[in-house]
């Protein structure tokens, strides 16, 4: 399996948050992010919300940093670990909005960018962006299908059932020939879209048996990537625990593991790190 890392700060779930992140700001994640580069994690994330309603902020957080501003400036602090979205919400952008900021996103980190997508869960978001929320769905089918056809491409062309367009210059595109993207969500159907039109799947609030169920329902090609997302680790104060949920998480289908690190400051956290890539024996493995 790869190990990721769901950085802190950037995305403040309660619950799930630690206290420091409260505190936290864009030197304490530069400087985690070098810290899991230099140490072999695969990824690091970033999340999207435009605007949380107060009455749900209590279950969803309030705090999510905007994910290509943030993933852009720790291109500039990092080397090889990939920048991932996790996920960018479809509905409210074009498919060449993406292709655009995104792509120079991939142009300036090398080639790092995994382009994770969503088609969206919080109805009050999309009503007051004054995005379709019906049929978002087939909306994001269609914007995928633009995105697997534009992302690489700086003349992209594509028609489908909302996005058509062509004779158009985009550049810079993406660097990479295919950039992978992931699709978030907790339904087969999320699955389904994962597996017909993208490289992986990464699902939120489902157990791992729940998990294990979906993955067996469906047909998946070889390299197709399963991305678990664990609870907060403690791997300094109980490794064994660490090792035991990765490992369940292993049984359950993951290929690649979103880390979500307990600690009390952000040079706790360094340290957390650095004891996590021991457990894993991140030292021996190819670095993505």
């Amino acid at each position: 399996m790869r190990f990721g890392l769901s950085t802190p700060v950037v995305i403040q779930l309660p619950g799930a948050a630690s206290d420091w992140e409260a505190r936290g700001g864009i030197d304490d994640i530069a400087e985690i992010a070098t810290a899991a580069d230099e140490l072999g994690f695969a990824h690091l994330t970033c999340s999207e919300h435009v605007a949380v309603p107060e009455e749900v902020a209590a279950v969803r957080g309030a705090t999510y940093w905007d994910p290509l501003a943030t993933l852009a400036f720790l291109a500039a602090r990092t080397t090889r670990i990939r920048l991932v979205t996790s996920v960018l919400v479809l509905g409210y952008h074009h498919p060449l909005e993406i292709a655009k900021r995104y792509g120079t996103l991939d142009r300036i980190s090398r080639g790092r960018l995994t382009l994770g997508v969503g088609v969206g869960s919080l109805r009050e978001e999309f009503e007051l962006l004054d995005c379709a929320w019906g049929d978002r769905g087939a909306r994001a089918d269609d914007a995928m299908k633009a995105l697997r056809a534009s992302l690489s491409s700086s003349r992209p062309a594509y028609d489908g059932p909302y996005y058509r367009y062509d004779s158009v210059i985009v550049e810079p595109c993406a660097v990479q020939p295919r950039v992978p993207i992931w699709v978030g969500g907790r339904t087969r159907r999320s699955l389904r879209r994962a597996v017909d039109l993208g490289d992986g799947w990464t699902p939120f609030g489902l157990t791992t048996a729940e998990i294990a169920k979906l993955l067996d329902s469906v047909d998946r090609p070889d390299d197709f990537t399963v991305v678990l997302a664990t609870r907060p680790l403690d791997p300094i104060g109980a490794p064994q625990r660490v090792t035991d949920q990765i490992g369940r998480l292993a049984e359950a289908g993951a290929t690649d593991v979103s880390c979500v690190i307990s600690a009390r400051s952000s040079a706790h956290f360094r340290d957390q790190l650095a004891a996590l890539a021991q457990l894993t024996d991140l030292a021996g493995t190819e670095h993505p």
